[in-house]
């Protein structure tokens, strides 16, 4: 039985891999043996984390990739077939907000800049298609692979301010199910494409809006976050990797274009 959760002869490419959520998948799927390619646009903080991953004996390749740029991805998957001979999952994890596309008073949606929505949008929508795009064709060539789209509570229950966040994460959850019908219709029904929509983890691009930056303290709208939120707190990242396992794993092999919440229960919630 736990032959079905072995993930121990995968390679794992992961977008967004030197930052909160993306290293901790990083570190804990070469714990479980996973050879693992860190994609991220800080180079230098991929490089940080392979080198913990190394240090811990794990194998684990930094790689420098911006992905929204198609020509970046190309090399950085090149990079990654060189060294790890193919890749057969691909994890999208690169993402985040930005201060200037939230309308957090006094700011109001109407005085939101197309720069900085578009910022937002393509960086989370465009920078999963892209990867998608190039590593699924390497899947389809092979006839194998899983690509896992991290999405959002907001994708599902849209929070205040962050118009840009939350129609960018509704559509990578749409992405996701489309892009699973298609590669088993057209190209094989060995590539599974799923997500996960992680509750609230505090990330470098949410922290302003869910702690006081200058006393560490809950903001209003932070504090109303975990009050909806049967768990009461904020999720941890390795609490992702339960699931992320699962659905890398054999055990999952006849799961595709499913979405699943890690949300302490905020989603089952109602308010009241």
């Amino acid at each position: 039985m736990n032959d079905l959760f072995d993930v121990s002869k995968k390679n794992v490419v992961i977008t967004g891999g030197a930052g909160v959520l993306g290293s901790a998948m990083a570190r804990d799927l070469a714990r479980q043996g996973a050879k693992v390619c860190v994609a991220d646009y800080d180079d230098l903080r991929a490089y940080e984390v392979c080198k913990e991953i190394e240090a811990e004996g794990g194998f684990a390749l930094p790689v420098k990739i911006d992905v929204l740029k198609r020509k970046t991805v190309l090399e950085a998957v090149v990079c990654a077939t060189e060294s790890l001979g193919y890749v057969d999952v691909l994890i999208n994890a690169a993402g985040g907000n930005n201060k200037e596309a939230t309308c957090v008073p006094p700011r109001t949606f109407f005085e939101l800049s197309e720069e900085a929505i578009r910022t937002v949008f393509d960086l989370n929508c465009m920078g999963t298609i892209i990867p998608s795009q190039i590593v699924g064709k390497h899947m389809a060539e092979r006839g194998e692979g899983t690509i896992i789209n991290i999405s959002s509570m907001c994708a599902y229950r849209p929070l205040t301010n962050i118009a840009a966040y939350s129609a960018a994460k509704a559509a990578v959850t749409n992405f996701t199910a489309w892009l699973a019908t298609y590669m088993a219709q057209r190209h094989s029904p060995k590539i599974r494409v799923n997500g996960i929509a992680p509750g609230f983890f505090l990330t470098e691009q949410n922290r302003f809006l869910l702690t006081d930056e200058k006393t560490g303290e809950l903001t209003a709208r932070g504090r109303t976050i975990v009050d909806h939120t049967p768990m009461g707190r904020f999720g941890e990242p390795d609490e992702l990797i339960g699931t992320l396992i699962w659905l890398l794993s054999d055990a999952a092999r006849f799961v595709t274009g499913v979405v699943v919440p890690v949300d302490g229960g905020f989603s089952a919630f109602s308010g009241v």
